[in-house]
């Protein structure tokens, strides 16, 4: 779906702070930034990926992404621990913007709380309407 000009895929959730996550078959959570905050950020030049290990909570500082405009932080939608953080983003950051909902992806992450935290995070449709409100 789209909410004015901004690319929604129907299939992951949301946060308020514009990260998404998919939950894969294992019950492993892989997250990224949507294609807003990719779209806010401009031009991606570098992103302190997340190493393998590393204790996330959700809602609190991930990593940061930096931009020619900015350095942003990204949120964990969810808790748990870093299986693994997209290494790829370290020589070609762009991905990030180029390719927001696919190789630009951010990290892996093994969730520890992933029922009620899920329910916290938005649908596709609700994030659209929130969309709307920031737009």
């Amino acid at each position: 779906m789209k909410v004015e000009g901004i690319v929604v895929p129907e299939n992951l959730v949301y946060s308020k702070e514009h990260e998404w996550a998919f939950i894969d078959a294992k019950g492993l959570v892989r997250v990224g930034i949507s294609d807003y905050a990719q779209k806010e950020l401009h031009e991606v030049v570098f992103v302190d990926v997340p190493t393998q290990g590393v204790q996330v909570k959700q809602m609190e500082t991930m990593c940061t992404a930096e931009s020619v405009k900015a350095v942003s932080e990204v949120f964990s939608p969810v808790s748990g621990e870093v299986v693994e953080g997209n290494e790829e983003l370290v020589l070609n950051p762009e991905l990030v913007n180029e390719d927001p909902y696919g190789r630009g992806w951010i990290a892996l992450i093994k969730p520890s709380n992933l029922q009620s935290e899920i329910e916290q995070l938005m649908t596709p449709q609700a994030y659209g309407e929130y969309l709307k409100t920031v737009l």
